[in-house]
């Protein structure tokens, strides 16, 4: 829903249903989402980093049963269209992208709903999820780490300058920022990572994920070059009552890549 004094307009997928999209102002800052479909089973869509509504999730904005799911899409704070302010990384941004995500939903009138998080939208979801266990539903987060180790770091680290991505790759984020803009938040978001490093056993949300109560389900691609198997196995362990769904030919981006079966996965999932 588009609440009153908020800037709004109107565009249609290519399914043929409308889309809602405008900005919520929460905690400080005015957040761009989008929202289609017109179930009772609502569900927010989190990016990854630096990611947005645009980059990261049209494949489920677009086919994601409307009939079933109210889906929301947003764009942290700092990033896409929710600029300004200027994204920064403090010790605590997964937990501060956790709060904003369950208020925007709050303010947009939804008493409870489920989460899928990709990649740091997996840690912010899994987080609020723990948080907020009255209401949250259900979870599905892939590509996600609760620490960091070493070999993670040597993974960032090997893909902290933007200029040896492919043109492919940097291309919908070089749209979305700017070439210098993106090279220099990237960066950030490396060195924003690393610092995790230094808490007791590399941990992003270990201490959470004892709290998350809600069914969770953990997809993994299991040609992921950015992120180890080792942390989706971490992620059930200590999750309770979560379980695994392993993509043998997927890598970080599986729901872009394998979409008709991913949306199959959740929708069963969600139901």
């Amino acid at each position: 829903m588009v609440e009153e004094g908020q800037r709004a307009e109107k565009n249609r997928s290519n399914r043929g249903s409308s889309v809602a999209s405008g900005r919520q102002h929460v905690n400080g800052v005015n957040l761009y989402y989008e929202q289609t479909g017109r179930g009772k089973h609502a569900v927010l869509l989190l990016p990854g980093a630096l990611g947005s509504t645009r980059t990261d999730f049209g494949p489920q904005m677009k086919s994601l049963d409307k009939e079933r799911f109210t889906v929301v899409c947003f764009d942290p704070r700092g990033y896409g269209k929710s600029r300004p302010p200027a994204r920064d990384f403090p010790i605590d941004f997964y937990e501060r992208d956790a709060k904003d995500a369950v208020d925007l939903m709050k303010a947009l009138g939804f008493g409870k709903f489920s989460m899928l998080g990709w990649s740091d939208g997996g840690m912010t979801a899994l987080i609020a999820a723990a948080k907020n266990p009255d209401l949250v539903n259900k979870i599905v987060a892939w590509g996600s780490n609760a620490y960091i180790c070493k070999q993670d770091l040597e993974l960032y680290e090997a893909v902290r300058d933007v200029s040896r991505w492919s043109a492919k790759m940097r291309q919908p984020m070089e749209e979305v920022y700017g070439a210098e803009l993106f090279a220099k938040t990237w960066e950030a978001w490396v060195d924003g990572i690393a610092k995790f490093e230094n808490r007791p056993e590399g941990s992003i949300c270990m201490e959470f994920l004892p709290l998350v109560r809600c069914p969770t389900l953990i997809i993994h691609g299991e040609k992921d070059p950015m992120v180890p198997a080792f942390h989706a196995h971490c992620l059930v362990k200590h999750i309770k009552g979560s379980r695994l769904h392993l993509m043998p030919e997927g890598k970080h981006n599986l729901h872009l890549r394998f979409a008709d079966e991913f949306n199959k996965l959740v929708e069963d999932f969600l139901e």
